[in-house]
């Protein structure tokens, strides 16, 4: 009915796990149903299992979408770099486009004042060198047309050959930012398509841990019932046929040690090897407080192991119930065992203080009879 040993109470601490389907159990235990009280411990186990499975796959999938997470921040902020480099690059582009047009426009301008000088010069060469030397004021004039003339052409014709070489500076420089943006707006796309490609990974990892998740919660709901059934079972076969419960139930009851019997239940190994706040703890703690010697168990101590155990040390048995012997039912899993306080004039009946009666972890009191109980004699 109750943990008893260190070696024991993994059956009652351990992570609860499973995928077998429950058995609606309804038969209360009878007296030596010990394979009755097994198979709860075996069901139990077997979901405490399959729960320790499913809790260990989501936990890798949980450090899988985190791992995936964090590429997908470094992805973003990759994005977010090449983005603004893009940014940039089309900043230059634009800039280049408007000046190519600029240029554009200046060599016509150039080459229109060009023609217009040619077509100057065309007319001027039209009339004879009499006819202009006629029409200018001197020879000095003469001259000086004929030279603003010839600089005039000479001028414009660098001013379009110098704009025209910057025109092909910029369309080299534009065709050199076209290239960048090209690969910089490649590297983007690509760095999009592993985005989604990771983030749909992401969600359908975060699927699967919820998945995982979902099916240990319902493995854990069907092994708390199943364990509140061993309980309703063994309280049932510990109960015994007219029990009087005298005290019920009380934190630290009995002069047992505070410092056991306040800490949580088997989270401390007692001076007997055995855990606090079990039935087998108590019973070890009140026989050796009145001066008798009892035993380390060493991983032995489950209350249906004491008799054959403490044999091995000289102590009796039998089926006389007599006050400060330990009174033991072969009930469950594990057995029960308790404090004989008092014993009956006709020893039909006898009255027990035990600890962890009904897996409370408490100290209770009972008036029940004696009959088919085993009696050690420390």
């Amino acid at each position: 009915m109750i943990k008893k040993v260190k070696h024991q109470t993994s059956a009652k601490n351990s992570s609860i796990v499973a995928a077998a389907i429950l058995m609606t159990i309804a038969t209360p235990l009878g007296y030596a149903s010990q394979v009755y009280a097994d198979s709860y411990d075996d069901r139990i186990n077997a979901l405490q299992n399959e729960v320790s499975q499913y809790q260990s796959q989501a936990s890798t999938l949980k450090n899988q979408a985190a791992s995936l997470q964090d590429e997908l921040d470094r992805l973003t902020g990759s994005k977010a770099t090449i983005q603004a480099q893009i940014d940039l690059s089309q900043a230059k582009y634009d800039k280049l486009q408007q000046q190519i047009k600029d240029t554009e426009a200046k060599i016509e301008v150039n080459r229109d004042a060009l023609g217009t000088i040619i077509a100057d010069m065309y007319v001027d060469d039209s009339i004879s060198p009499l006819e202009m030397l006629a029409s200018s004021n001197n020879i000095g004039d003469y001259v000086d047309k004929q030279q603003y003339q010839s600089s005039i052409q000479d001028e414009l014709q660098k001013t379009i050959a110098s704009i025209k070489q910057l025109k092909s500076t910029l369309d080299e420089r534009k065709l050199d930012v076209e290239r960048t943006l090209t690969d910089e707006k490649n590297s983007r796309e690509a760095l999009v398509r592993t985005e989604k490609e990771r983030q749909a990974l992401l969600e359908q990892t975060n699927g699967k841990e919820v998945a995982y998740q979902q099916l240990s919660k319902e493995k854990q709901s069907q092994a708390d019932a199943l364990r509140s059934e061993q309980i309703a079972a063994n309280m049932r076969a510990a109960q015994r046929s007219g029990s009087q419960t005298l005290v019920s139930d009380v934190a630290g009851g009995g002069g047992y040690p505070s410092a056991w019997a306040n800490a949580p239940i088997d989270s401390i190994v007692d001076s007997w090897s055995l855990y606090n706040r079990e039935c087998v703890s108590y019973v070890a703690w009140k026989i050796a407080s009145t001066g008798r010697f009892v035993p380390r168990f060493n991983g032995q101590g489950n209350a249906n192991q004491w008799e054959s155990y403490v044999s091995g040390y000289g102590i009796k048995s039998g089926t006389t119930p007599v006050v400060g012997s330990a009174a033991v039912l072969y009930e469950g899993y594990y057995g029960h065992v308790m404090y004989v306080e008092s014993v009956s004039e006709d020893k039909s009946r006898i009255v027990v203080s035990e600890y962890n009666y009904g897996w409370s972890g408490l100290y209770s009191k009972r008036s029940i009879s004696s009959a088919g109980l085993k009696y050690l004699y420390f």
